[in-house]
């Protein structure tokens, strides 16, 4: 074999400094923004400010991101063969941050398009744009963990980092936009600057990234020498891997329900009285303020409680990881979040905002288990396929890693805007109760009953932390 793990080697015993690892998980701050932002905010930027009707937005993300299918892939295979004095992936981290920036703020920018099916086609037109831009960058990034260690615990280390600053990227891309949208004028122009500057922010930490991470020297007869279809054939024979790939589509497709639908369960479901009853919070309060004011402060602040919840338990699903192992760490999030999306469904509109919060934070700490756990896990598989065949592909592993995480999000919104077109929803107005059934569906069940089929499947992934370091040859403790 032309690779083989040994307990002597450096990657295995060297521990990254903080620098490192601050200058790698920096840009998932961008990364996790974008993600969240359209996870949160594009199904209903779509429906409510661009005027798409909601099966033919549904549509349109769908679309965009089966364009994917192609990009996601092929950036994998490329950035694995690539060979340059800056790495196999950092060149295509610097080349992607501007265009990406500017894929954001176009899409963003509201089109004066009355025909629903050109507005359609835009919305297809710029989502391909932007899901490929995201792919410039993002595959190789995620490509970099095995890059920079292939010690167990310094990987989860690693992605803690990682998440760490992927929290706060979360908020920015949940909460932060209504403000900013609000701040430069509302209306078409205020979605406009929010655009450019989040994708701003995106450009800045990418290239901190690029300027900030050192890659491993590689030679040309480390590069794979499988074609296209014989490295993705590869891939999809490593047990391990496609046990954990299909459990986070499984999990990205149920979290993007709770996401894509939270803001209209907020704005549609919950009742006038309790909405006017946060007036009085402190702090967050404003006797004066309408019911439409309040209702977008009670989402930012729903928003937040979850996002913040989830970056204090980010820390502890790590502490957790190391006691019970990886697995497990992840089954507790599936544990939560699916008992959350019940909650929410069945008693949320029926609690005032304090215990409506309350379930929020709750449903937080899953999300917090969630962030860490399977991104850890990706490297052992990665080290298990290069152990195995002799030949390392970590392009092509997180090309597919990523792919699936844009599918199960087109496929989350496809399916929730089908089902508000099905209830009938009407943007900005009373919904009928029909429209309100749909909403409740889709922000509980339907995401509950995912997040335990993921349980589930979870259980027949085989690396524990003994298994993998008898594969790599390194001392069991």
């Amino acid at each position: 074999m032309a690779y083989l793990g040994n307990s002597g080697g450096a990657m295995a015993r060297n521990k990254l400094s903080v620098g490192q690892k601050l200058g790698f998980g920096i840009f998932d701050l961008g990364g996790n923004m974008f993600f969240t932002l359209m996870g949160f905010w594009c199904l209903k930027y779509l429906t409510d400010e661009v005027g798409l009707a909601a099966a033919l937005a549904g549509a349109a993300v769908m679309i965009g991101k089966a364009w994917d299918a192609v990009t996601d892939p092929m950036m994998g295979f490329i950035s694995d063969r690539t060979l340059t004095s800056l790495g196999r992936r950092r060149p295509y981290i610097l080349i992607g941050a501007i265009p990406m920036m500017l894929a954001l703020w176009l899409f963003f920018t509201v089109p004066d398009i009355p025909d629903q099916i050109m507005l359609m086609l835009w919305a297809v037109g710029t989502l391909m744009l932007l899901n490929t831009a995201s792919t410039v960058i993002n595959v190789p990034y995620a490509s970099l963990t095995p890059e920079l260690t292939d010690n167990y615990h310094e990987q989860t280390s690693l992605n803690g980092y990682r998440f760490g600053c992927a929290v706060f990227g979360t908020i920015l891309g949940a909460a932060a936009v209504l403000p900013l949208v609000d701040a430069f004028g509302k209306g078409r122009h205020g979605w406009s600057m929010m655009g450019l500057t989040l994708g701003v922010i995106t450009a800045i930490v990418t290239l901190t990234t690029f300027f900030g991470t050192r890659e491993k020297r590689h030679s040309r007869a480390d590069l794979p020498t499988e074609g296209f279809f014989a490295t993705y054939k590869a891939v999809f024979t490593n047990k391990p891997y496609v046990i954990l790939f299909v459990t986070y589509a499984l999990h990205i497709t149920a979290i993007t329900f709770l996401q894509s639908i939270l803001a209209y369960y907020i704005e549609y479901i919950y009742p006038s009285e309790f909405v006017m009853q946060l007036g009085t919070f402190p702090l967050f309060g404003d006797p004066a303020a309408s019911e439409m004011a309040l209702r977008g402060t009670l989402t930012n602040l729903s928003m937040m409680g979850l996002l913040l919840t989830a970056m204090l338990f980010i820390p502890v699903s790590v502490f957790v990881s190391k006691v019970i192992g990886k697995k497990r760490t992840y089954q507790i999030c599936f544990a939560v979040l699916g008992a959350a999306c019940i909650l929410v469904s069945t008693v949320g509109h029926l609690l005032p905002p304090g215990w409506f919060l309350g379930l929020l934070v709750f449903a937080g700490i899953g999300v917090g288990f969630s962030y860490v756990a399977p991104f850890a896990m990706v490297p052992d598989t990665v080290e298990f396929d290069a152990v195995t065949t002799g030949e390392r592909k970590e392009g092509a592993y997180y090309g597919m890693w990523t792919f699936i995480a844009k599918c199960g999000t087109a496929l989350s919104v496809f399916v929730s805007g089908l089902i508000l077109n099905l209830g009938g929803y009407v943007a900005k107005a009373i919904q009928i109760p029909s429209a309100k059934l749909a909403i409740r569906l889709i922000i509980g069940p339907i995401p509950a009953l995912v997040f335990l089929c993921a349980f589930v499947l979870m259980r027949f992934y085989p690396l524990d932390e003994k298994t993998y370091k008898r594969l790599m040859g390194q001392e069991i403790q």
